[in-house]
């Protein structure tokens, strides 16, 4: 991973440069923005049903074809492993994405204009960054910032990290000029041990303000977390020290996991 180059959607053995479908396991260090799960293109998805209606498409997206199949085939950078190491990296990646999960909380019913918490919840991902961001749809590319439906966040999100503590430098990169009332956010800190079955979990409570029409609004989570750096056999090191994805920046070993989606009222 190299930590300073990044882009706009990125996270934990994930992201994406603007100009290649790349991953950057560092989240977006220098990308404080809004954004939409779209441009993950380099990620995999646990199940087709994150791209109802796309077809064969969707299938070439899921994680058994995308990531596991290359690792069980020895291809890329997974020729180096013993069919045995790669079996047992397939497996405990299996394990950890069993494990990962996001749970969004957030009121049956809300006043036109009123301002309440949503609260998100992760646990697993390898880290060391993962991402969160609150979205319309459940659908990788269809999916759009919540904003986009109506809701509008009043306030800077509140992020509290495996350790229990706030984490606050992410966010403070943005200018405060322009505001820090995002609807995505970066982690830092995750560690996850596939092997050990530990997994790491945080919380990032949004403040919105619904919109100011009733009506039935949707809102959803969307959690881009990685999986190579939960197994020892899922990562190599660089000579500076880093731990670079085994599978490489293209790898499809980042993942692109939605919270159902709330059907929130507005009267």
């Amino acid at each position: 991973m190299k930590h300073r180059r990044s882009s706009v959607f990125v996270a934990a053995a994930l992201w994406l440069a603007p100009a290649a479908t790349l991953a950057y396991p560092g989240g977006t260090p220098d990308y404080q923005t809004d954004v939409a799960p779209y441009c993950a293109s380099c990620h995999s998805s646990r199940s087709a049903d994150a791209l109802a209606g796309a077809g064969e498409r969707a299938e070439k997206e899921v994680a058994e074809r995308k990531h596991i199949a290359q690792i069980l085939a020895g291809e890329k950078g997974y020729a180096s492993l013993s069919e045995a190491d790669r079996r047992t990296l397939a497996e405990q990646i299996r394990a950890l994405d069993v494990a990962s999960s996001v749970a969004l909380s957030a009121p049956d019913t809300v006043k036109a204009g009123q301002t309440f918490a949503v609260s998100v919840s992760v646990t697993g991902g390898a880290g060391p960054v993962v991402a969160v961001g609150l979205v319309d749809a459940a659908h990788r590319w269809y999916a759009r910032p919540a904003s986009a439906s109506g809701w509008l966040v009043a306030a800077p999100p509140q992020i509290v990290g495996p350790d229990g503590q706030p984490q606050v430098d992410w966010l403070a990169k943005r200018p405060e000029s322009l505001d820090r009332k995002l609807s995505f956010v970066n982690i830092t800190g995750i560690s996850s041990d596939s092997a050990a079955k530990q997994w790491a979990s945080a919380r990032v409570t949004f403040t919105l303000r619904a919109p100011a029409l009733p009506g039935i609004y949707p809102l959803s989570a969307v959690y881009l977390y990685g999986t190579e750096k939960s197994s020892l056999l899922g990562y190599t090191t660089n000579a500076v020290g880093w731990k670079e994805v085994r599978g490489g920046l293209g790898g499809g070993s980042g993942r692109v996991l939605f919270a159902p989606v709330k059907q929130v009222v507005v009267e």
